[in-house]
């Protein structure tokens, strides 16, 4: 045979291969409105960017006939493309190949795959779209998911992982995206659940859809394993895109600059967002966009612990992660939840040289036995293991309340924060004036003659003394007293002085969070 003849002979096998599970199981994948695995790659991706590895790849697989059977590429594409002009390595599972199942082969593509992005230090995208372990290969699947785990682990902090999920994702195939950074989930599209409802209702009797145990909507608002929620495959491409601006591609690195922006005060003027009353409410991402260029904020976890707001922003260019309570909701408590969104957010920032500011307004955390038997002192830790960890230039703004063990949380100077500035509204003290006079002059109310009018009296009392920012300022815990319309002024100069920390925690193999 010559090279004309193996040349034509490559062609076919690659057409072949191409097609994936057939014309027939395409077809039924589009009927549900779902893309197929390499339609979502060339959509994700730069134009005529995506070069494929191993489509030859076959199943090893001997029992249960499947010798007989042909699996173009065992059920998933891996490749290296372009994403924005940057180099990624990427894979999705082709459902309409075996249902996307996990072989032994088809794993070894994928961690094929993952070797590289970490080897060449580039970002990984994996799309799941899978069925779970192929049966038929028993033991060699769940080894095939171990050592994708593995390297899911061996990859956190080095590179960036996105998970997108564009399917069924069940049993043990959930845990990879688990470990990755930020997992993106499609409406009436992705499916995440250790078991399913066929196995509930076997198991424990209980019926249930499968978008209700674990549709994109459930793990957004009610679990937190989700990080952005999509209505179209479309939609969840530009938020990929727009995530992928904000970071840097490695941990060596730090994120692409770009032309600086002032804000749209004209709708976003911090004068006019905070209210002249102290207990009433408002929306801390109007603060976020005061201070960020060009008013842009890419909010992560958006339905998820709403009281505390995490995402990413530009000011004078360069990305910072903003952490801010929001009195919005919960009056911007911290609890269980909310310090688990945090503190993961915190320590991302900190892996990938992304600065942070914090936006402190809250009581404190969160009380009540709901709370403490759900382990609020272990939950409630994490954040000040976060922000004690985190090396990155770290700066903080009092805007309003600051009380209690939340003060100390939302990365105070005992946190090592760089520069701490409060507002002139801001108040710092153990807990509350309220709260604070019913227990200091607890015996004085109960003996005066106006129980109502001396409590009133002490809470003005203890508001004049401590409910501001200027004792903490005559302790050198507050950097600078700052008028709210100098604060974005404040940060890009606090910002740009710490560009260059250089600081290191003591040696050791790891420390020991509070997981």
């Amino acid at each position: 045979m010559g090279l004309k003849e193996k040349t034509s002979d490559l062609k076919k096998r690659m057409r072949n291969a191409l097609k994936g599970g057939g014309d027939k199981a395409i077809k039924k994948q589009k009927a549900i409105g779902k893309l197929t695995a390499r339609e979502r790659i060339i959509a994700l991706l730069d134009p005529k960017s995506f070069h494929e590895y191993d489509l030859f790849v076959e199943h090893a697989a001997k029992d249960f006939d499947m010798d007989k059977k042909y699996l173009p590429g065992d059920g998933v594409i891996t490749g290296t493309g372009m994403l924005s002009g940057h180099p990624v390595c990427i894979y999705a599972q082709d459902f309409t190949v075996a249902g996307g199942s996990l072989g032994w082969m088809h794993a070894k593509k994928i961690t094929k795959i993952m070797d590289h992005a970490l080897k060449l230090k580039v970002p990984l995208i994996g799309i799941n779209d899978s069925g779970g372990a192929r049966i038929q290969e028993g033991v060699n699947s769940l080894a095939g998911y171990g050592e994708i785990f593995f390297r899911n682990t061996l990859a956190s902090g080095v590179i960036p992982q996105i998970s997108v999920i564009l399917g069924p994702c069940a049993g043990g195939a959930v845990y990879s995206p688990a470990l990755t950074d930020f997992v993106f989930v499609v409406e009436n599209i992705s499916k995440m659940f250790i078991t399913g409802p066929e196995v509930i209702k076997t198991v424990l009797g209980e019926e249930i859809s499968m978008e209700a145990l674990g549709g994109a909507r459930v793990h957004c608002e009610t679990t937190g394993n989700a990080h952005f929620f999509a209505r179209t495959e479309e939609e969840c491409f530009s938020q990929i895109k727009n995530l992928v601006s904000y970071i840097p591609w490695n941990n060596k690195r730090k994120a692409e600059k770009f032309p600086k922006k002032s804000p749209k005060t004209r709708t976003y003027n911090i004068e006019n967002i905070i209210p002249a009353d102290a207990r009433e409410p408002y929306d801390v991402r109007d603060i976020i966009k005061a201070l960020s260029d060009d008013s842009l904020f890419l909010e992560i976890m958006e339905l998820f612990a709403q009281n505390i707001v995490i995402g990413f922003g530009r000011m004078d260019g360069e990305t910072v992660g903003f952490v801010a309570n929001q009195p919005l909701v919960l009056a911007g408590v911290l609890d269980v939840d909310s310090s688990d969104k945090a503190a993961r957010f915190i320590r991302y920032c900190d892996a990938f040289n992304i600065p942070l500011v914090t936006l402190v307004d809250l009581p404190g955390y969160l009380p009540g036995a709901d709370q403490e038997h759900a382990g609020v002192i272990r939950h409630g830790a994490k954040i000040l293991y976060a922000y004690s960890e985190a090396t990155v230039p770290k700066i903080t703004v009092i805007m309003r309340k600051a009380y209690g063990g939340g003060y100390i949380a939302m990365c105070s100077h005992h946190l090592r924060a760089d520069f701490v500035f409060a507002w002139p509204t801001a108040e710092i003290a153990v807990m509350g004036p309220e709260g604070a006079a019913n227990i200091i002059f607890r015996k004085e109310i109960f003996a005066s003659d106006n129980p109502d009018e001396f409590r009133k009296q002490k809470v003005e009392e203890y508001k004049e003394k401590f409910a501001n920012p200027y004792v903490a300022a005559a302790y050198g815990y507050i950097d600078a007293v700052i008028e709210p319309a100098e604060t974005r002024k404040k940060l890009i100069r606090a910002l740009e002085i710490s560009k260059e920390k250089d600081i290191s925690n003591p040696k050791k193999k790891h420390g020991i969070p509070p997981f």
